[in-house]
């Protein structure tokens, strides 16, 4: 069993910087596969990146080139970094993990999510 904590979220202007953090419990953080999704009122939720157990990224395409998935296995930690932030990237921001596949072929543990609001 692993849980989720995500902190870091918050107000911020477009083009700003934002650091979310995914704490998790439990052993064997280090063979887990994570990674980032969001959801904005009305919405879906929808994936923003991952982070593999090896440390490969790979991101959506919304987000290619601004935000960045990194991993601490010594700390259980997952962080999104997210830079020149816009308007649309307001969501509720969720932390995800799976053991045995891909994040984005199914997530097995969910956080509790965090909202990120930008104004323009």
């Amino acid at each position: 069993q692993v849980q989720l904590v995500e902190s870091g979220g918050g107000l911020v202007q477009a083009g700003d910087s934002l650091r979310l953090s995914c704490a998790a419990s439990g052993r064997a953080f280090s063979r887990y596969n994570m990674g980032w999704f969001r959801q904005a009122p009305g919405k879906e939720r929808e994936f923003v990146g991952t982070i593999s157990w090896r440390s490969f990224t790979y991101y959506a395409d919304s987000v290619k080139g601004r935000f960045t998935i990194s991993r601490d296995n010594a700390k259980n930690t997952v962080y999104l970094q997210m830079s020149s932030l816009k308007p649309e990237d307001t969501a509720a921001y969720y932390c995800a993990a799976s053991e045995a596949r891909s994040v984005v072929e199914g997530v097995d543990y969910w956080g509790q999510g965090t909202q990120v609001t930008v104004s323009s």
